[in-house]
């Protein structure tokens, strides 16, 4: 390994690129003409310019024109010389990098500017060459598909009706995003999912920048317990059993509150100190939610919503990938969701921004009556890969315990009729009579008495399905 890149070294790095130009083609990803020495960076800008103007490197005579430094092709080049080129190259950009990273750094840290300087030096330290070649499609298909389907995820979320939508769960490195209007039940969805990923063995944490820690664990004890916040209060020697059982069979799990307009960083520094500190692996993180958190890349004014969460889906869906971990947050539903029973990328508060990065997008459709009879509806908005766009989970809720359990369902049910659909069904059967005819039936029972109280009976069940 090479301690002092000298001029020397790096002149020998220019003329092996202008000797061989199949090896300046392989480190161009990572070629910056900022890491050379001054005297020779005109040379490196120019190879730089030339080989993107005209896709071709420029000869030595070019270069001694344009710059005044003549570079010597290097004869008698083998296999080894180039492995050593793509080493060396590797490690000088890498190192060069990461001074500029850390100078840079310093003068931010000087002016209070703390945000951006882990993304500059974690961006430094992680310059690299391409050297994965990717998938090989025909070498082995069976192994290719196992791989999708088993290695990353498809991790079950409790839900068996979910998981059909999803085609067997949620992924690991995914961000999946369920929609609510205010009160709808957003962190409670979260809480029932964190639950049943506990119940499966996996670890991970809740991160709420809205409800606190406590008010979060205790809404997770009732749904441990089976128990109401009411007798919770009343029994709290009974519940600590309870909780402390269940914790025996279940996986590790934090609780943490943060401030509202935390960003990514606030949140993948605390999940590291959580790994360091505790040896904990962590399979999941739900953060509560999208719409409280600022992004670190940029700055932008908390109320352009648009853009700030088009960066911060970005950033936690990075995050998700850099962790390897299943990630789920929330977000509003707009205004205009409010009188609408099917909910479309134009209910998102802030727009289609955060849509666009999300893997799933899951409205919840619920209302107090909904609540009261047990009811919950999951509407699937976005499916990256799944067909799953437009269908409709039904699933019971225990008000007292706040429980969101799921039946299985029918595996074969039919998706729920629109409203469109259900308004052409009751034209097409509808057979109401004038108001003579009505009263004349009720007085002397007929056979359109019967189709009216079929028709009436039809127009019930189909208000009904709306409801749930």
């Amino acid at each position: 390994m090479i301690k002092d890149y000298n001029t020397d070294v790096q002149t020998l790095f220019l003329q092996m690129m202008v000797t061989n130009a199949e090896l300046y083609t392989r480190v161009m990803n990572i070629m910056n003409p900022e890491n050379f020495d001054r005297s020779l960076r005109p040379v490196a800008e120019f190879i730089v310019e030339h080989t993107t103007q005209y896709s071709v490197m420029p000869d030595p005579t070019q270069i001694k024109a344009t710059t005044g430094t003549m570079l010597e092709q290097v004869p008698n080049l083998e296999e080894g010389h180039y492995d050593w080129f793509l080493e060396e190259f590797e490690k000088f950009t890498k190192r060069q990098e990461l001074e500029r990273a850390i100078l840079t750094a310093a003068d931010m840290l000087e002016k209070g500017d703390f945000d951006p300087v882990e993304k500059l030096v974690r961006d430094a330290v992680q310059i690299s060459l391409q050297r994965d070649m990717g998938t090989d499609y025909f070498a082995d298909p069976k192994d290719r598909l196992n791989k999708y389907f088993n290695a990353g995820g498809q991790v079950s979320t409790g839900w068996p009706q979910l998981d059909r939508v999803m085609y067997g769960g949620m992924s690991r490195g995914e961000l999946n995003i369920f929609a609510g209007g205010s009160g709808s039940g957003k962190s409670l969805v979260m809480m029932n999912i964190a639950l049943n990923w506990l119940s499966q063995g996996l670890s991970g944490v809740y991160i709420t920048l809205e409800l606190s820690e406590e008010l979060t664990s205790l809404r997770t004890d009732a749904m441990l317990t089976s128990m109401s916040t009411k007798d919770i209060r009343k029994n709290l020697d009974d519940a600590e059993f309870r909780v402390k059982m269940a914790g025996k069979k279940m996986g590790k799990y934090r609780v943490k509150g943060m401030p509202a307009q935390s960003n990514v960083n606030a949140i993948r520094s605390y999940i590291k100190e959580v790994q360091i500190q505790t040896s904990i692996k962590i399979d999941f993180v739900m953060v509560d939610y999208l719409d409280l958190v600022m992004p670190v890349s940029v700055k932008v004014n908390p109320n352009d919503q648009f853009i700030k969460d088009k960066y911060v889906s970005e950033e936690l869906r990075n995050l998700a990938k850099e962790l390897g971990v299943l990630l789920i947050t929330a977000s509003q539903l707009n205004r205009s969701a409010v009188e609408e029973i099917e909910f479309d990328h134009s209910h998102i508060a802030g727009g289609i921004s955060k849509i666009n990065t999300a893997d799933y997008v899951f409205g919840i459709f619920t209302s107090r009556s909904m609540k009261e009879r047990g009811k919950y509806q999951i509407q699937c908005m976005k499916s990256r890969s799944s067909t799953g766009v437009g269908q409709k989970i039904d699933l019971d809720y225990n008000m007292e315990t706040m429980r969101i359990t799921d039946d299985g369902g029918d595996e074969d049910q039919q998706r729920a009729p629109s409203p469109n659909q259900i308004l052409s069904q009751i034209k097409t059967t509808s057979q109401v009579g004038s108001t003579n005819e009505v009263l004349n039936d009720t007085v002397n029972f007929s056979p359109k008495h019967v189709v009216a109280d079929v028709q009436s009976a039809k127009l019930k069940t189909l208000l009904n399905s709306l409801k749930k």
